[in-house]
């Protein structure tokens, strides 16, 4: 059985840990789009709340009574906040505050009377808890596959409201035993223990859900162009590895499609870099809009593009350079001083369906570059298959 604690140690201990928290989270480098600001925030109210709640009995009796409640659900109202900004949405200040002005008056009400507030608590507590743990879950912007932050956090909440549940719940119930709010009991060191685990998880969980999306946005960097949104060489040559180890293994045909935008040049000396750009986005943005969602457009440098098409024979894939390279002579780019006329060249290199073992990308890639430079060679605007 658990030993009784001495309640206001405990709660002070709360108090320093939710402190140390929000000292952390404050001092950390993050973007405020993450919510880490009110989260921290939320832990200062609720070390207040716990420092009050220590100092019960040694001043007014509305502060440990209405004060510290009304701060316990200021620190749920941020934490929603914190939790709706990181997922993207606008903060729900009627959900916000709705809570904090019940508390604060029901326990105003009741302000002589302790277990009445225990019941109250009990239920605005498991309230907003939940409220927090829909905005966690529910679909929308930015919702990430769960992640151990998720999960930790998810932990924290679904304490909260068991305990300030269970709390009202045997208030109601008038089975309750402690008659004032410093006094030990089994359930009342329980409930302090818990408060003091939930405080550590539920911050450590939304660290771990920011570290998560910051991790996600890196990886992303490193695996795509920064002026085209489309995979770079690096993650097209490994998805083409990958692609052709497959092909191999199921027999299935593999081709790829390498592009280059004809005197790119000419383009970028007529009108200026930053036009230049301009075509190789909305080139990107053609390319996206040509391919099934199995295929991958990727830059592979400069004006180059590369398009992996799985599962495709080399007539299927004439057809889609064909397809793209008219896209590209009949739809000029639109810049800033008028419309841009340009074309592109487009080498095809492809393994056939059942074709013995597959080449590698190396040599594949070889293959098709041969083939741009045939294209190349024929005139520009066209696409050939490697000649050799």
């Amino acid at each position: 059985m658990l030993p009784l604690l001495d309640v206001p140690t405990m709660m002070v201990m709360t108090a320093a840990a939710s402190f140390a928290m929000a000292l952390a989270l404050l001092i950390a480098p993050h973007e405020r789009r993450e919510g880490l600001g009110l989260w921290a925030l939320a832990m200062l109210l609720n070390g207040l709340a716990f420092l009050l709640f220590a100092l019960d009995g040694q001043g007014p009796r509305w502060v440990s009574n209405v004060l510290a409640n009304t701060l316990l659900a200021g620190n749920f109202a941020l934490a929603l906040a914190a939790i709706e900004q990181f997922r993207g949405r606008a903060r729900p200040w009627w959900r916000m505050a709705l809570p904090v002005l019940a508390m604060a008056l029901l326990c105003l009400r009741h302000v002589d009377d302790f277990t009445a507030r225990v019941v109250i608590v009990g239920v605005v507590v498991p309230l907003q808890a939940a409220m927090m743990l829909h905005a966690l879950w529910r679909p929308g912007p930015q919702l990430q596959q769960p992640t151990r932050g998720m999960w930790l956090l998810s932990a924290g909440l679904a304490l909260q409201f068991i305990m300030f549940g269970l709390r009202g719940w045997r208030a109601g119930a008038g089975q309750f035993s402690a008659s004032h709010l410093l006094q030990s009991g089994g359930l009342q060191s329980i409930s302090l223990v818990l408060a003091f685990v939930v405080v550590l998880l539920s911050a450590l969980g939304f660290i771990l859900m920011a570290k998560a999306r910051a991790d996600a946005a890196l990886h992303h960097l490193a695996m795509h162009d920064g002026l085209t949104g489309l995979a770079n060489r690096r993650a097209v040559v490994q998805a083409l590895e990958r692609g052709l180890a497959q092909a191999a293994r199921s027999g299935d045909g593999y081709a790829l499609l390498l592009l280059d935008i004809d005197h790119f040049k000419l383009i970028n000396d007529s009108h200026g870099h930053l036009t230049g750009d301009l075509v190789l986005r909305e080139l990107a943005a053609r390319l996206r809009g040509c391919v099934r969602a199995q295929d991958m457009a990727g830059r592979y440098g400069g004006e180059e593009f590369m398009v992996l098409l799985p599962g495709t024979s080399a007539e299927g894939a004439r057809t889609v350079a064909e397809a793209l390279r008219r896209t590209v002579q009949e739809q000029p780019f639109a810049g800033e001083r008028g419309a841009i006329a340009a074309t592109v060249s487009v080498g095809l290199g492809a393994i056939e369906a059942g074709g013995g073992d597959a080449p590698d990308a190396t040599a594949l890639i070889a293959s098709a570059d041969r083939a741009l430079y045939a294209a190349k060679a024929g005139g520009r605007n066209r696409v050939e298959n490697d000649p050799g």
